[in-house]
């Protein structure tokens, strides 16, 4: 009975696992096998980290992520929990908002920060309007930091409200009782309750800015960020072999950074329980 239960579920995660070597396995161990067919070898990976200009690169590109990984937690961790903890007129369609950019592809986000930062944009018009010099952002890290924290927003705050709505009020209410001022409130009872959230939610958004394309082509001009030079490498340069060695160092740092995130995740879930 057994044999045949362990069958019936081998059946049914076929599939799954025929998806996961087709798309993932395979294109994985090409990308290796790729990287190793240069001249260099593997030894194509230390220089990918000794070369000054790609460790520069990703030096840039870990950095912009971290910065707008806290950036949007803390923006979404105070948005998502007023929002959730009050209920007003108008409510619902801030929280659409605020999630609408989950529709927009990375060139639309990077489009959209060239009217508002760019050359031509609202922001370069109303400085010149008031020290007589526009204010150009949008082709650079601060313009890149700009898109990501557009489009990284909504993806955090849906899973912090998600979280926040689980919050037992009675914990905030016996710390205040207490004498906690609001500080130690935040501090001591709402944070750490939120961390799991916060952890998980903060790995995805800075996996998904270590990658993201879309924006930084539409804004590279001076932008040195991996995913731009791993397309330069590979479309205009025709280093086949570099660009498959860094597209492995960003998949292994990204991965690296959701493992520990997710084990970090699970362990407060255990400790706070």
């Amino acid at each position: 009975m057994r044999r045949r239960v362990n069958l019936y579920l081998l059946f049914l995660i076929a599939p799954a696992l025929a998806v996961f070597g087709a798309f993932f396995l395979l294109p994985l161990a090409r990308l290796a096998i790729t990287s190793a067919a240069g001249p260099l070898g593997f030894k194509i990976y230390l220089l990918s980290l000794t070369n000054p200009h790609y460790f520069t690169t990703l030096l840039n590109t870990i950095v912009l992520s971290i910065a707008v990984t806290l950036a949007t937690l803390i923006i979404s961790g105070f948005s998502g929990v007023f929002l959730t903890r009050n209920d007003f007129r108008g409510k619902s369609f801030i929280v659409s908002m605020l999630t609408f950019p989950l529709a927009f592809p990375g060139v639309v986000v990077g489009f959209m920060i060239i009217l508002l930062v760019g050359r031509q944009g609202l922001i370069g018009d109303v400085t010149k309007s008031l020290i007589g010099e526009k204010a150009v952002l949008a082709y650079s890290l601060i313009g890149l930091f700009l898109g990501y924290l557009y489009f990284s927003i909504p993806r955090v705050i849906i899973t912090i409200m998600a979280a926040a709505e689980k919050l037992d009020p009675n914990l905030e209410e016996a710390a205040r009782s207490l004498g906690a001022s609001p500080f130690l409130v935040i501090k001591d009872v709402l944070i750490p309750a939120l961390v799991p959230g916060l952890i998980s939610s903060g790995a995805i958004c800075f996996a998904t800015s270590m990658g993201a394309f879309g924006t930084a082509f539409t804004l590279a001009t001076d932008i040195d960020v991996l995913p731009i030079v791993i397309y330069t490498e590979f479309t205009l340069l025709a280093n086949i072999s570099t660009a498959a060695a860094l597209s492995i160092v960003l998949g292994l740092i990204t991965w690296i950074a959701l493992s520990v995130a997710r084990t970090a995740a699970g362990t407060t879930v255990a400790a706070a329980g």
